[in-house]
């Protein structure tokens, strides 16, 4: 086929050329065409075919792209994403959507321009993740008006909790009682069917018992008795689930974050996540949003080992354009606890896209806990298990899950990741304490990728375990809500935790955003000389000027040196403007103070 396409150009020539390959690709790979195959491969000839028939009548009514796809690199070093609640910020006689707006305008203007709003729906369990109905807004936080005003000053990242529902929803209530048109919406499972190879996140049984119309049955229940999973071999819920992901792009939606997507496919004597139907179902969902909202991305949350991780970009071009870079967190936070980054670089070198149209997601903190999992494999088990240890001994939680043998292993540190990096009844300096808290947000913030920056982590907040003693949860220490006025007098206080962290955070995104080298698509080479330094060279695709970002993840001072390419003269750092001379050889020699972040320009002397 590529031979196809190049005696095509040599026919017509370049110019000419370029255009017929376009229209000869479009009529070989209509969009519509790819739709129509992945149906098929879901449901068979006639019911794909069927389905398709249905779907291509919902794309007619969403219509044509509002604006063409801006193609690789639309992400930039601009794109910071602020990872939220709905109802974070609360002040008096104000729909919280509205504070929160407010407060962004005023404080994160210039440094975030993306905002995800964690699941704003009416819920019933698991704030927000069991959710009763998909397409309105909780009163409680306001409405869709609230939610598109925000829109002009930030794009929007909505989740589309799409593995299942609230047992409190519409769908199940007509299930329970026997509608026929929800019959199958759901996965009943028969007495005495082997379910022991499925993989289980939680330590929870995997089907519940509901009375239903037509007696007692079994229902699958992958993360709680109130989270009722979709049966998406039932080619109704497949097309209900398109049509609010259209509904979501009509309301403003940016980037669009399928929760837990790894265990949508189930096929009974299988581990049921990682299943071939459910990348199938993704890259259906990416050919509709290619055909009708180009501009809009797919992230997959899949919190499970690194490499089935990667699995979500597909070839590169037909999957997720972000996948959550869940390895990221206890990798760092393992290299401040032990003071060297060896097994951080090592797996950060060994990084790679498939694309240059896909990136990664990368986050230290959100607002579930620190995943265990998707450092297995990576770090050793004493070291997962010192992870485990530090966590509670800095007053965190670990939660647990239960393997196919019955035996429990943890799953997800529960604590605040200030707290995981500093013990809160330690006498250290607070000084030092926020040191290290940033050199590990400048890690995050210096690969390749997209930050997504959890408010509290922006915020400087420590663990909320008074909000666990109230709610019973684990989750709950890292899920505080604010005061707005007591919050915005801290940040006044330019001594104050939370203004020092703000601050802080600031400087390193504004820096970031203003550099072609932090391209979210870009290359980043990791560079060996030091294992307590965590040292990245990044640069961009279509720009000569590299950063050196440089990360002292140890208490004590540490000296690196490089040997750069010999046209560099001089290196400036980006959030001091100290000058470090090259001899010229291209040698570059410096002293990292403990927990120090040194961002350093490299770049002729004409073009500094």
């Amino acid at each position: 086929m590529i031979g196809y396409f190049a005696g095509l150009r040599l026919w017509y020539g370049r110019r000419l050329g370029a255009s017929v390959v376009r229209r000869a690709a479009i009529s070989l790979f209509h969009p519509l065409d790819t739709i129509r195959q992945h149906l098929i491969a879901l449901y068979g000839a006639s019911a794909g075919a069927a389905a398709f028939t249905r779907l291509a009548a919902l794309l007619d009514r969403a219509g044509s792209p509002a604006r063409a796809a801006e193609g690789p690199g639309h992400l930039t070093p601009r794109d910071a994403v602020l990872i939220t609640y709905g109802d974070q910020l609360r002040r008096p006689g104000e729909p919280p959507l509205q504070t929160l707006a407010g407060f962004a305008r005023r404080h994160l203007a210039g440094l975030i321009n993306t905002i995800h709003l964690l699941p704003f729906y009416p819920y019933s369990s698991d704030d927000g993740f069991s959710v009763i109905d998909f397409r309105v807004v909780d009163p409680a936080l306001g409405d869709w008006d609230d939610i598109e005003r925000i829109g002009p000053d930030f794009g929007l990242m909505f989740d589309a909790v799409i593995n299942h529902v609230s047992a409190h929803s519409e769908w199940f209530r007509r299930f329970l009682q026997g509608d026929p048109a929800y019959r199958d919406w759901f996965i009943v499972v028969d007495a005495g069917v082997d379910l022991s190879k499925v993989v289980r996140p939680r330590a929870r049984p995997l089907l519940t018992r509901f009375d239903t119309a037509a007696g007692p049955k079994s229902v699958w229940t992958t993360f709680s008795e109130d989270q009722i999973d979709l049966n998406y071999r039932n080619p109704d819920v497949l097309l209900e689930i398109i049509d609010l992901l259209l509904f979501y792009v009509s309301r403003g939606a940016r980037l669009i974050r399928l929760d837990a997507i790894a265990y949508l496919g189930k096929t009974l004597g299988t581990a049921c996540i990682h299943l071939p139907e459910t990348h199938r179902v993704i890259q259906l969902f990416r050919a509709v949003l290619d055909q009708v909202a180009p501009e809009v991305l797919l992230i997959t949350e899949t919190n499970v080992a690194h490499v089935d991780n990667l699995s979500y970009f597909g070839d590169g071009s037909n999957e997720a354009q972000l996948v959550y870079n869940f390895a990221l967190p206890p990798l760092v936070l393992h290299a401040f606890h032990v003071g060297t980054a060896r097994i951080l670089s090592g797996w950060a070198a060994d990084l790679k896209l498939p694309s240059d149209r896909v990136t990664f997601f990368n986050f230290l903190a959100s607002h579930d806990g620190i995943g265990v999992n998707p450092a297995r494999g990576l770090l050793p088990d004493p070291a997962i298990a010192a992870l485990v240890e530090r966590a509670q001994a800095h007053g965190g939680f670990v939660s647990f899950k239960r393997n196919p043998d019955g035996a429990r292993s943890p799953y997800e540190l529960n604590l605040n990741y200030f707290d995981a990096l500093s013990d809160p009844n330690s006498d250290e300096p607070l000084d030092v304490q926020v040191d290290r808290f940033m050199a590990a947000q400048a890690i995050m913030l210096a690969l390749v990728g997209v930050p997504g920056i959890y408010v509290h982590s922006l915020l400087g907040s420590r663990g909320d375990r008074a909000g666990v003693e109230r709610t019973g949860r684990y989750r709950s220490i890292n899920r505080q809500k604010f005061a707005l006025t007591p919050l915005e007098s801290e940040l006044a206080d330019p001594l104050s935790l939370r203004a020092q962290v703000l601050r802080r955070y600031a400087r390193l995104l504004q820096v970031r955003a203003a550099q072609p080298a932090f391209d979210p698509y870009g290359a980043q080479r990791v560079l060996q000389g030091n294992d307590s330094v965590f040292a990245v060279l990044r640069a961009a695709r279509l720009d000569d000027d590299d950063v050196l970002c440089l990360h002292n993840v140890s208490a004590r001072a540490q000296r690196f040196a490089t040997t750069l390419p010999a046209a560099n003269q001089a290196a400036v750092d980006l959030l001091t403007g100290e000058r470090f001379n090259l001899d010229g050889s291209g040698r570059l020699e410096l002293t990292l103070a403990p927990y120090q972040v040194m961002w350093l320009k490299v770049a002729t002397e004409g073009n500094e």
